[in-house]
């Protein structure tokens, strides 16, 4: 008899994974295969999932990290040395409470970066450090570097993954995010680092042979393009995408800063529409990041310009919660829906106010992820208004929490609580708890293998608009997940941004 395929059982959490369906008792695990022999032997057990492995230069030894569990998975992980010759891996783990994001051989010795999570949370900025394997002896370096590893600089424009970490001589070359942009960096044993790029925009992808640099970058607001760092200087090479600044209207962002009624600084974005004319007024919309650890920047965003294309002149900051500037700027934990929220209000009050062209009788709002949290709470805390669009949004933090693949270590991190310990402040964070306020027209996007923002966000939230007489839309995509806006079927996009646009020109022209 054919097994059935028709069901899934599960019994430990995460039980699926967004982009990656039910991957109940699955892990990425680590093999070695013999060459002579053909043989494929695992090396990990079927309870660890491998999230990095590096080899040594003689190919004898690798590093890896892995998470191991049964039941639940926890944020922490162990660093293992792997020695192919005697076919065993030793635990280097140096922390009980430690996640590790990289390690490297580098001049005969590990060095390594994570972070033990006490003061910041899951999201709390890594620190580098020393291994010596024969002491077994770590020492940190460089702790005044407080910034993420890696490129958190939004767009909805690239194309595949590239190197993000490369060892090259005597150097671990590296991305990290500063303020709006994502720059190449290196750092040496003794813990200097250099900054390589400077030009505004992001390094997407890199590669190092022999100390020259090639990488993959979003620069002058510009798709993709190949470029060699030659010094200090940035050489195009490619010229793949260079149509587009021929064929097609591009609006530059134009940037200012303020200050927040705190004193701390905020950098924000206006785009003018296309074929702008001074004396006239323009519809506007407020674009919101997800995360919220992450940020925008100068860079190329295809529906910034569409929206741009269409007549509207689009908005967006860096609200406390965003990435580039430090743990303590990034950090809003416990907090959700108010810092932020205040700094995205000003940032419309200043933008108003500096660019007379924008008519704030009709403005709209949108954003995912986060920024789809942003904006289930924006609708519900103010009327100013006039038209909004929620993607792959939370209204919920109760229910977020038991049903998606991040929930319930995401929610009791960021916002400090969880249904047991303070199911009250969970319910005060959630804007469904404000959606008998909603008088704003809502349309909500969402797909239905999303497990990171899970489709009943958006259900709950449009169910309860509906009930309470406001205007409302829901527009699911099939066989889509979190990543609808990003890389998903050209189809479902174009689709997509035919529904925002044609929202936002109801309510908005």
């Amino acid at each position: 008899m054919k097994e059935e395929k028709d069901y899934e059982v599960v019994d430990e959490i995460p039980f699926w994974a967004n982009g990656s369906g039910f991957t109940n008792k699955k892990r990425l695990r680590l093999f070695k295969y013999n060459i002579q022999t053909q043989q494929i032997s695992p090396i990990t057990d079927e309870y660890s999932n491998v999230e990095y492995i590096s080899d040594s230069p003689d190919g004898n030894t690798v590093l890896y990290v892995s998470n191991t569990f049964k039941d639940v998975m926890k944020m922490p992980n162990d660093l293992y040395l792997y020695d192919a010759q005697k076919d065993e891996s030793i635990k280097l783990t140096h922390h009980d409470h430690f996640m590790y994001e990289l390690a490297e051989f580098v001049d005969g010795k590990v060095i390594f970066a994570g972070s033990d999570m006490r003061r910041y949370g899951i999201n709390e900025n890594p620190q580098f450090y020393i291994l010596d394997i024969s002491s077994n002896r770590v020492e940190p370096i460089a702790p005044d570097f407080d910034a993420s590893i890696g490129n958190s600089v939004n767009s909805d424009c690239r194309f595949g993954r590239n190197r993000a970490i490369k060892i090259d001589g005597k150097y671990l070359y590296f991305v990290s995010t500063q303020w709006h942009d994502a720059q190449l960096f290196r750092i040496d044993l003794s813990g200097k680092i250099e900054q390589l790029t400077f030009e505004t925009g992001s390094v997407d992808g890199f590669d190092v042979v022999n100390g020259q640099v090639f990488f993959v970058g979003l620069r002058n607001m510009k798709l993709q393009e190949i470029y060699e760092l030659v010094g200090k200087q940035e050489k195009q090479i490619s010229q793949f995408n260079e149509w587009v600044q021929k064929e097609r209207y591009t609006s530059r962002p134009e940037r200012f800063t303020f200050n927040t009624k705190d004193g701390t600084p905020i950098e924000g974005w206006v785009m003018k529409p296309f074929n702008f004319e001074p004396d006239k007024k323009y519809p506007a919309i407020l674009e919101i990041h997800g995360g919220p650890k992450t940020a925008y920047g100068e860079v190329f965003m295809h529906e910034m310009q569409l929206l741009a294309s269409e007549g509207y002149v689009v908005m967006f900051c860096n609200p406390r919660g965003s990435d580039g500037r430090g743990n303590q700027f990034a950090d809003i934990r416990g907090k959700y829906g108010t810092v932020d929220y205040e700094d995205l209000m000003q940032f419309v009050d200043e933008a108003i106010a500096r660019y007379d062209f924008i008519d704030e009788n009709r403005i709209g709002v949108t954003g995912g992820s986060y920024g789809g949290f942003m904006t289930n709470w924006i609708i519900g805390h103010t009327d100013r208004f006039k038209a909004a669009v929620s993607q792959r949004s939370i209204s919920n933090w109760i229910s977020k929490f038991g049903t998606t693949d991040i929930g319930y270590f995401f929610v009791e991190d960021q916002q400090l609580a969880t249904p047991w310990s303070d199911f009250e402040k969970l319910w005060w964070h959630s804007p469904m708890k404000y959606a008998d306020k909603v008088k704003t027209p809502t349309l909500f996007i969402h797909s239905d293998e999303d497990y990171r923002c899970w489709l009943v966000e958006a259900i709950q939230m449009f169910t309860s608009l509906k009930y309470h007489g406001v205007e409302a839309k829901l527009v699911i995509f099939k066989g889509e997940n979190h990543e609808l806006s990003r890389s998903g079927k050209p189809l479902h996009r174009l689709r997509r941004l035919k529904e925002i646009v044609g929202w936002f020109d109801k309510y908005l022209k």
